[in-house]
């Protein structure tokens, strides 16, 4: 049976998407996402079980849907891993990400796979097919956002914009910390835990 995410996970997920409009209202003139805009849909990056465990269900869901579609990019997810498994950094068995945290290792992390485009990307139409089940990352990247104690946003978005206007456009997709909560009760509950890529979350079934 597929694990199924704590029951709160639905909680944290109208926090984070309420913050990500009160972003968009508070810097609307600075942020160009669109649809169609896919350029954040390019190159890997880590997600987590929560993440996975919605990718996944969401792609049940789409196959109920819309068979077709699910086909396509259950298809493109199967060629990406084979493309990312010679060189994966982690274990390509399970998907599962190191956690090396080595110089040498977050080398090779920060030059992998920077040019593969994400599975669940609509080739043609340039947008998400999974939108509603999409990682958190994925839903608070453009708005300006502070991580690792740097405050960082979309390269496409802010442009004329000074320190000050950044900063007051600040996004705070989780301040209660919900979100660690909910990692650590679903590694008591099941075990699951650690880090994956949408590719390997989507073939790698749990």
């Amino acid at each position: 049976m597929p694990l199924q995410a704590p029951a709160r996970d639905q909680q944290l997920i109208q926090i984070v998407n309420f913050a990500l409009a009160d972003a968009f209202q508070k810097s609307s003139k600075w942020l160009v996402c669109r649809p169609g805009c896919s350029q954040c849909c390019v190159g890997v990056f880590a997600i987590n079980q929560l993440d996975a465990i919605r990718l996944r269900k969401g792609l049940a869901e789409l196959e109920q849907q819309d068979p077709q579609r699910a086909a396509r990019t259950r298809e493109r997810a199967h060629a990406s891993v084979a493309r990312l498994s010679p060189d994966f950094p982690g274990d390509p068995s399970t998907g599962l990400l190191n956690d090396d945290d080595s110089d040498e290792a977050c080398k090779h992390w920060d030059e992998y796979a920077n040019d593969e485009t994400c599975p669940v990307l609509d080739p043609e139409k340039g947008t998400c097919e999974l939108y509603e089940s999409r990682p958190v990352t994925c839903r608070t990247f453009g708005p300006a956002l502070t991580s690792e104690d740097d405050l960082g946003h979309c390269e496409l978005c802010f442009v004329g914009a000074t320190e000050e206007e950044v900063i007051a456009c600040e996004m705070h997709p989780d301040p209660d910390h919900l979100e660690e909560t909910l990692l650590k009760e679903l590694d008591e509950t099941t075990g699951a835990r650690g880090e994956t890529i949408i590719a390997f979350a989507l073939v790698r079934d749990a």
